[in-house]
């Protein structure tokens, strides 16, 4: 196959992860109004979330395995990805009219359908490209798929300000009526990618289970790294120097250094590898979260957290480029599937930390400033120290 048609692939993806996550900040910003509605207690929106998070996590990994046993017919994974999504975006678009029916019970319903749902858009496209692209073109994909996330993540303080005082029925619709538009395109994708797409070997993994095991812990890590300096710290990083209001062209910078970052590494990833990349990347996630914390100016903290952000960019495609190898052939969609499931159960541990109000104990707030560095550079060890047990799977020099 031809550059351009997996590169379009790639940008097709990226939209798509774009317009998913910004769902996402729409049912965070209207869940305690919505949850309000439905009769459901304020304190309680914390316990959905958390509710949330766990089914992500064990959604993650039964979609990725269930990816790896559809997509053995060619073509029917698009398909079952379409379909699945099709109706989390019904169940997305029913929340703003259900809430206001006073029934607890069917708004959480509706809300655990569309959990459940929603995560045939995280881990089974990537594993479209593991199955049917070469393996040096991976990184350069998956980092155009994410870039929509990390896009995503940047208009996310803008969206929050926009739609404060908006009907929550007119984002819901949209954005559901958007990515279900957005999604068709799967099928397209697949047979693209499956038109040229090489035989597949036996199923074997790269790396002894033991050693991937280690990989999830090290992930687990870096993922809670990110949760707790970007949800947790960030913002009262920035408080010291800049003013509330400021806050929304302060917090995309991390954003913005994310996509900055993530495009180049994917290069040093066809090279060396995802697990070493991720290592790097961490490290300097870091050493740039100790920086912030000791920043002594805005300007100073502005740039450490944009190095941050590019730190974080590199683990996450890198990450995802390394889980793709490890399960490759055939565990593409398990190993991708349990990657997600800890990026979930890291989320789930930020809210946790929330729903326990442990960042407002000044002894603990104080430790989550340095909580980043350890688990950001503790991670990017362990990835170090296992990076060349990792076995890279030959693949054709052409990408």
């Amino acid at each position: 196959m031809e550059q351009a048609p997996r590169h379009r692939i790639g940008i097709f993806l990226g939209v798509v992860q774009f317009i998913f996550t910004l769902t996402w900040t729409v049912y965070v910003i209207f869940l305690p109004a919505l949850a309000s509605q439905a009769g459901i207690p304020k304190q309680a929106v914390v316990l959905i979330l958390l509710l949330d998070q766990v089914i992500f996590a064990v959604m993650d990994y039964a979609t990725g395995f269930a990816a790896d046993r559809v997509s053995h017919v060619l073509g029917r994974l698009g398909h079952l990805i379409l379909a699945v999504t099709l109706l989390s975006c019904v169940a997305f678009l029913l929340l703003p009219y259900a809430a206001p029916q006073g029934s607890a019970a069917l708004f959480l319903a509706i809300v655990i359908l569309w959990a459940v749902t929603s995560s045939a858009l995280r881990a089974p496209p990537l594993v479209l490209l593991g199955k049917y692209s070469p393996e040096p073109s991976v990184p350069w994909l998956s980092a155009l798929s994410l870039f929509g996330l990390g896009l995503a993540g940047a208009v996310s303080p803008y969206l929050t300000i926009v739609l404060r005082d908006v009907d929550p029925r007119l984002p819901f619709v949209a954005s559901s009526i958007a990515l279900a538009l957005a999604t068709v395109g799967i099928i397209w994708a697949e047979r693209t990618l499956t038109r040229d797409a090489p035989a597949v070997a036996p199923k074997t993994l790269n790396v002894p289970a033991p050693r991937a095991i280690w990989f999830m812990c090290a992930a687990l890590l870096v993922a809670l790294g990110f949760q707790i300096h970007f949800s947790l710290n960030s913002a009262a990083l920035y408080q010291r120097f800049a003013r509330p209001d400021q806050l929304q062209y302060l917090m995309p910078v991390f954003w913005i250094g994310f996509n900055v970052f993530m495009l180049p590494a994917s290069v040093a990833t066809k090279r060396y590898g995802g697990v070493a990349v991720a290592s790097t990347g961490a490290v300097v996630a870091g050493l740039a979260s100790l920086g912030a914390v000791s920043a002594n100016s805005l300007t100073v903290l502005t740039v450490l957290q944009f190095i941050a952000g590019g730190g974080w960019g590199c683990v996450l495609m890198s990450a995802v480029a390394a889980a793709i190898s490890i399960g490759h052939t055939g565990h593409e969609g398990k190993v991708t599937g349990a990657l997600f499931s800890v990026l979930a159960l890291a989320a789930f541990l930020r809210i946790g930390i929330l729903a326990a109000q442990l960042n407002k104990d000044p002894e603990i707030a104080a430790l989550l400033m340095w909580a980043p560095v350890v688990a950001w550079v503790g991670g990017g060890v362990i990835l170090l120290f296992f990076a060349k047990t990792f076995r890279k799977v030959p693949t054709p020099a052409s990408a």
